[in-house]
């Protein structure tokens, strides 16, 4: 996690930490190195894919950002999140999505109507929302239950 002395939000550093995080990654099997960094509080955190030879065992970046913003206490509604992958093969950025699971366990964040999700290229990062990602969601409303 990286603290910010100011809380207004900046894509650059946000990019830069998804990008950072991708040089933690475990990923011997799809040597597809991915990073994720999370916006909330003013405050970045991180997460990289951690691949398992029982593949179902693996956890995506996006999802461990997410879970080191709970293990830091839930700071305030998630603004955005970005997302760097690197091809081990090549070296190069490539621009990657979020998985269906990731999405969906966004989707369970507060606030997540207004998450908006950075994607850096190699050359730049551009955004869309968690929305046009999963459009006609099933959460927790769809049970009853507010989020929190």
């Amino acid at each position: 996690m990286t603290e910010h002395s100011e809380n207004q939000f900046d894509p650059e550093k946000l990019l830069e930490a998804a990008r950072q995080q991708a040089t933690h990654a475990r990923a011997p099997y799809s040597r597809f190195h991915v990073g994720a960094a999370l916006w909330s509080a003013g405050r970045i955190f991180g997460g990289c894919n951690v691949e398992n030879a029982s593949y179902g065992l693996t956890i995506c970046a996006e999802r461990g950002a997410v879970m080191n913003w709970a293990a830091g206490g839930s700071p305030g509604t998630p603004l955005a999140i970005a997302i760097a992958a690197r091809s081990a093969d090549s070296g190069q950025w490539v621009e990657a999505m979020p998985c269906g699971a990731c999405r969906q366990v966004l989707n369970e964040l507060p606030g997540a109507n207004q998450l908006v999700v950075w994607i850096w290229d190699g050359e730049g990062g551009k955004s869309t929302t968690l929305r046009e990602l999963l459009p006609h969601s099933f959460g927790p409303s769809d049970l009853g239950i507010e989020k929190g």
